[in-house]
């Protein structure tokens, strides 16, 4: 009992942690649908792990009906774990959370198979997942990692790495400063809600920009060249090439 007392207590604490917006205990307790899925999750599962299959899956029902988060009592899920906002919430059988795991309203944690046995993701712990973000299949988002709003991630993800993107693709936006200004920037950001960060850059647009740079520069070479063998006496047919503009893909990051 005074473990349930212990959990209850640390489930709340979280979720004053984790939402600013979040102002009394009776407020948490009477107002958080997340916080009450994951009380009736906590009853289901007990009665799941003790053969009460039909009652442990009627109480998830009840769970979905009530707070609009679908958390199958089969799902594995450790401490402090919080879910904000939570309508569209989708946990499945085989899924294992960690401790200190966030969830935002959208999330799935869903299987690409319909094979019996492990087919949902693994989080472990630490993990942000951002607003409407799907994290398929039996994978494992290592311990900090951060899945930012809408990502598709059907990949493993490295720990304390940033994924964002359809499919979802690693990037860490603070990777060119040393380890004591990330430190400071993690305190000064403290909590990042949606596991992305306002100037963080699309690692496919950065792909393609080099792309374009790396043409303008081979075009310009292949000028010079040109001029050096016409100036030799080496006459070169010139075969016209379509002009390319200072164009730029625009990656949604501040510049």
């Amino acid at each position: 009992m005074n473990n349930w007392l212990s959990i209850l207590k640390e489930d709340i604490n979280c979720v004053f942690e984790r939402d600013p917006a979040a102002q009394t205990v009776f407020e948490v307790i009477t107002t958080y649908p997340g916080f009450h899925a994951l009380i009736i999750h906590r009853f289901g599962h007990w009665l799941w792990q003790h053969g009460f299959r039909w009652a442990g899956r009627f109480i998830s029902h009840i769970g979905r009906w009530l707070t609009g988060i679908e958390i199958h009592p089969g799902a594995k899920i450790g401490r402090r774990f919080f879910i904000d906002h939570g309508m569209g919430v989708v946990i499945g059988e085989t899924a294992v959370i960690g401790d200190d795991c966030t969830l935002y309203h959208g999330v799935t944690l869903g299987g690409t198979s319909w094979e019996k046995g492990k087919r949902h993701p693994t989080l472990h712990n630490g993990v942000v997942i951002g607003a409407g973000a799907k994290v398929l299949g039996p994978i494992d988002i290592g311990e900090g990692a951060r899945v930012g709003s809408n990502s598709v991630v059907v990949k493993p993800v490295p720990a304390e790495a940033t994924v964002v993107g359809i499919p979802g693709h690693i990037i860490d936006p603070n990777a060119k400063k040393s380890e004591s200004e990330r430190d400071k920037i993690a305190k000064k950001i403290g909590f990042d809600a949606y596991g992305a960060t306002a100037d963080m850059t699309d690692p496919i647009a950065r792909a393609i920009n080099h792309m374009l740079d790396h043409i303008h520069l081979m075009d310009n070479r292949l000028e010079c060249l040109t001029k050096a063998l016409n100036e030799a006496g080496i006459e070169c047919e010139e075969q016209p090439f379509p002009e390319l503009d200072g164009c730029e893909i625009e990656d949604g990051s501040n510049k």
